[in-house]
């Protein structure tokens, strides 16, 4: 059973994901915030597998509850799934940057919604295919700039590690990766949980934030 905390600040948001949620059998709902604060709250109180989260909310707004969330020992478990309706680059990486294993526009389809949870749930990253795009080509039109921090774990990376890698940033799903590393899918897989362990990163989306922001991929780059 997948346990789930619905956030949004509206009540009709909130009711519509719950009845929706709980029509699968396999998916438990927990509890519903209006807030950010309430959020934080609630994932101490009720530690769900995955938080659906709303960005623009009162008091206390998505980003830096799942900031709060992720960050703390109590809650680090906890999975948070951006939902909104605002498909804006900087609310990507922002939620990346925050801790977020996805990030999904409301007017995602009920069945897709559904998916989403079990694969965020599973411990995988997910964004929308669009919005990887658009987190890439945001980061291509950055001016080239001095690397924010260098993860000590790149330093034991292998060569082959690091091409899945560099093919991980740009936006490759594992079959992608196989395909263009001429590897199997679970070759490719098992390569990025070890990036993930030796890069101390807790998803997909985190290696994305790390390869940019270590400078392993720079903007521009094809």
């Amino acid at each position: 059973m997948i346990r789930v905390a619905v956030v949004d600040d509206q009540a009709l948001v909130r009711s519509g994901f719950t009845v929706l949620l709980r029509s699968d059998p396999e998916i438990d709902v927990v509890g519903e915030a209006g807030n950010g604060r309430e959020a934080v709250e609630l994932a101490e109180r009720e530690q769900p597998d995955v938080i659906l989260m709303d960005i623009r909310m009162p008091e206390m707004d998505g980003l830096e509850a799942t900031r709060l969330i992720t960050a703390s020992e109590r809650t680090a478990a906890c999975r948070v799934l951006i939902l909104t309706t605002f498909d804006i680059d900087e609310y990507v990486f922002e939620a990346l940057r925050s801790g977020a294993s996805g990030f999904l526009l409301k007017d995602t389809l009920p069945d897709e919604l559904l998916a989403a949870i079990r694969i965020v749930a599973d411990g995988d990253a997910l964004l929308a295919p669009s919005v990887t795009r658009r987190l890439i080509e945001e980061f291509a039109q950055q001016p080239a700039s001095v690397p924010a921090a260098v993860n000590p774990g790149l330093a034991l990376l292998t060569e082959r590690e690091q091409e899945v890698l560099v093919a991980v940033a740009r936006g490759c799903s594992n079959a992608e990766v196989a395909e263009l590393l001429f590897m199997s899918p679970a070759t490719a897989k098992t390569h990025v949980s070890r990036l993930l362990t030796k890069l101390g990163v807790r998803d997909r989306a985190q290696l994305v934030v790390v390869a940019y922001e270590s400078g392993v991929v720079t903007p521009g780059d094809a």
